[in-house]
């Protein structure tokens, strides 16, 4: 009987062993996927601003402007391409609408951003754009990947249309959740206008035929929780210039078309918050709390099994093995 329990609890230590690999090399990169129907909301703040009025074409200060910006998974889209490309593929429609402080649109500029479901690396198809120019993405953008590392990323700028590294700049502590801080700076670069501006009538062909350019310069900072490779919290130090203004009959040559400091609004920081700390346990399930959890189950039924199995070997003696034994006067 005890060595039939052995062999049983041996069978039990292999299988133990051999599914703690099987879930975190197999499993979690099937299982811990973004979901193609996402839908997320995130308001950002810059209080105060310097905003240009495109009324007087002079900057003045305001009290706040406001970036909404969503993302909208398009799962139509993603099967469409997921049948070419032979993996999961995540397609984001994205729209940044800014608006003053009195309500009315500053700049809209929508993205289509195509990537792998489970390693977030850019997927290149026909509708990967940036207001409405086509774009080849590299690198990253909006998330980091599952189980991000302690290294700079290549992570994709949308006013620019490129990419650049953003630089890890070491972990802290945000809202009880360690983080890995990322900071990236762009310098002054010449971008398009925006397809749709604030005033109806003006075109970007037409600010283009005077002469007028638009510059930008940012340092955009993430936190972002490794685990799941979700920001719990990003801001922006953002400044947009137009050149050549006297062309359009300002008084000065440069002429600043916004500038601030932008963040996440408090609210929002804390739902994202609750969300990544719910889905960081997920993931934590998959590559540590399960395998370790196997491992050691897997351990002690060998053990276990190696105990019974010595006993097997020295079985006790029978009644009349012990009557036959001397005894000691």
């Amino acid at each position: 009987m005890r060595r039939t329990a052995s062999l049983v609890l041996l069978a039990l230590a292999v299988f133990f062993a051999a599914l703690a690999p099987l879930l975190r090399w197999y499993a979690f990169p099937r299982l811990a996927k973004i979901p193609p129907s996402q839908y997320q909301e995130m308001v950002l703040e810059a209080k105060p601003a310097t905003l240009l009025d495109y009324t007087t074409l002079k900057a003045k200060q305001v009290e706040k402007v406001t970036i909404v910006q969503t993302l909208k998974g398009n799962v139509e889209e993603s099967e469409k391409i997921e049948r070419d490309a032979g993996r999961d593929v995540v397609v984001w429609d994205s729209l940044s609408h800014v608006v003053g402080p009195d309500g009315k649109m500053v700049s809209q500029i929508p993205e289509r951003y195509i990537f792998d479901a489970h390693s977030q690396a850019p997927v290149h198809a026909t509708g990967e754009m940036v207001d409405g120019d086509p774009v080849r993405r590299e690198g990253i953008e909006f998330k980091w990947p599952f189980l991000t590392e302690k290294r700079d990323y290549e992570y994709f700028d949308a006013q620019t249309r490129t990419s650049a590294p953003i630089h890890y700049k070491g972990t802290r502590t945000f809202r009880g959740l360690e983080v890995y801080y990322f900071e990236q700076t762009i310098p002054w670069t010449k971008v398009p206008m925006p397809k749709k501006m604030p005033i109806e009538g003006i075109t970007p062909e037409i600010i283009a035929q005077s002469g007028m350019t638009r510059w930008y310069t940012t340092t955009r900072m993430f936190w972002v929780e490794p685990v799941t490779g979700a920001p719990v919290n990003g801001e922006e130090i953002h400044k947009e210039e137009l050149r050549g203004a006297k062309k359009m009959g300002m008084s000065q040559d440069t002429v600043t078309a916004f500038a601030g400091h932008v963040k996440m609004r408090p609210d929002y920081i804390d739902h994202t918050v609750e969300l990544v700390s719910a889905n960081r346990l997920m993931v934590l399930i998959l590559v540590s709390y399960l395998p370790w959890t196997f491992l050691i189950g897997a351990a002690l039924l060998l053990t276990l099994s190696l105990w019974l199995e010595a006993r097997s070997r020295h079985p006790r003696p029978t009644d009349s093995e012990r009557a036959a034994e001397p005894v000691a006067a």
